[in-house]
């Protein structure tokens, strides 16, 4: 029971940051949209910070989980079809979870405020991406799917358009059908242009 209430405090205390951000969210409204007091909170978190902490670290878990990340590598897909498959699988996945959208908008709002929401900020919107792209790319290059090239510069090139239609669904929901059929276009022109069809 302790622990579904620390899991409850950790959902409502994402929705919350994500809406108000750190500092317009305070521990009494917290509880009450509970139906808890605040010494009820306290008694599983001891402070707002200690609750940030822990929601970095659960937000960490999912996102490593479901998304990928340099502990959970996603396979190389042994296709060419497969990098665009695997591409809208992560897509799709990102710009309809619910934990996964709160968590993006939380490290927008406080990646100016605090460190660790910065350095979380830059690995998933950015490093992290690169790195699993990385990783995906050196393979495919050694099945002989896409021409030799420099991985990381190919990662980069081809991560920071999908990232920023990513946000754009955040920003402007209503254009999220556009932004993935978008981001589908171009994970297939960049097929056309380093692939190596087979025979």
């Amino acid at each position: 029971m302790a622990n579904d209430t620390k899991e409850r405090i950790l959902a409502a205390a994402l929705e919350m940051f994500s809406q108000n951000g750190y500092a317009g969210t305070n521990i009494r409204e917290l509880s009450a949209s509970l139906g808890l007091v605040k010494s009820g909170v306290y008694k599983h978190y001891t402070s707002k910070e200690a609750i940030w902490d822990a929601l970095l670290d659960e937000m960490i878990a999912y996102y490593g989980e479901h998304f990928g990340s340099a502990e959970h590598l996603p396979p190389v897909p042994d296709s060419l079809d497969g990098l665009v498959d695997m591409t809208m699988q992560m897509v799709n996945f990102t710009v309809r979870d619910e934990r996964i959208i709160m968590t993006r908008k939380v490290l927008t709002l406080e990646q100016f405020r605090d460190a660790r929401a910065r350095e979380l900020a830059t690995r998933h919107f950015l490093t992290g991406l690169t790195d699993m792209f990385t990783h995906v790319f050196t393979g495919m290059m050694e099945r002989g799917l896409l021409r030799e090239d420099d991985p990381k510069m190919l990662a980069f090139a081809y991560t920071a358009p999908i990232s920023a239609l990513i946000h754009l669904c955040d920003r402007e929901p209503e254009k999220a059908g556009d932004a993935i059929r978008q981001v589908e276009a171009f994970s297939r022109h960049f097929i056309k242009t380093y692939g190596i069809p087979s025979n």
